[in-house]
């Protein structure tokens, strides 16, 4: 395995959505979904030149920050959170992009007012509405975006989607569909445009995502090579 070579085949596939899509490909953010690799994956991934790593469980991100593993790029959370590890994350992390639900939102406002800062966010959409998985219902999302606005310690950067695994060929093209219409429909009405990020797409379906809008993917096994479960 070859991360740097691995990297610049992710990119060049990046490139030729983005210009397929009329896009430059500068535009978009490479995350490398860093789970169940360890600091010196993480260290060969920055070396290479990775916009930012992403991290899916609290304990794993604790153990490799303590080996400096994310020294050089962004560091973001992307999994599901727990209300009882905000604290291990907020402050931590540049931007938290599993923000899906009003409770986990007023906690991580709550921490983040008692170190003093604004924790930046993405409030993540349950594109489709699957009860194993978290994140704001698309008519929920709304609500949770007007209540994000009153809280003074979180600044929400735009939406993540995971839609559900797809089973033919650019299946999950609509559901990214209907989730960029989300961003720029609650972007224009709620935030006066100032939305930075639209989240969405991994290793098997980026290019989808690209052409449906995405700024932002989120890229693991592609970068990384195939993750090892025990």
């Amino acid at each position: 395995m070859n991360i740097a070579e691995n990297l610049q085949k992710v990119r060049e596939q990046i490139a030729g959505a983005a210009q397929a899509a009329g896009r430059r490909s500068e535009e978009i953010v490479l995350v490398g979904a860093s789970k169940m690799n360890d600091a010196a994956a993480c260290r060969a991934a920055i070396a290479a030149g990775i916009d930012a790593l992403g991290e899916n469980r609290v304990q794993e991100m604790l153990e490799k920050l303590e080996q400096g593993a994310y020294e050089g790029a962004p560091l973001h959370f992307i999994g599901h959170l727990q209300r009882n590890k905000v604290r291990q994350v907020v402050g931590r992390v540049a931007l938290i992009q599993s923000v899906g639900s009003l409770a986990l939102l007023e906690e991580i406002d709550r921490r983040a007012a008692q170190l003093g800062i604004v924790q930046r966010i993405l409030l993540e959409v349950n594109i489709g509405e699957e009860p194993s998985k978290s994140g704001f219902a698309s008519g929920e999302l709304f609500a949770g975006a007007e209540r994000a606005l009153e809280l003074p310690h979180v600044e929400v950067q735009g939406l993540m989607a995971i839609p559900p695994e797809a089973e033919t060929p650019h299946g999950n093209l609509h559901y990214f569909q209907k989730v960029a219409r989300l961003y720029v429909d609650i972007g224009r009405d709620l935030y006066d445009n100032r939305f930075v990020y639209l989240s969405m797409g991994m290793s098997g379906d980026f290019r989808d995502a690209i052409a449906a809008g995405a700024n932002m993917v989120r890229v693991g096994s592609a970068i990384f090579g195939a993750r090892k479960y025990v």
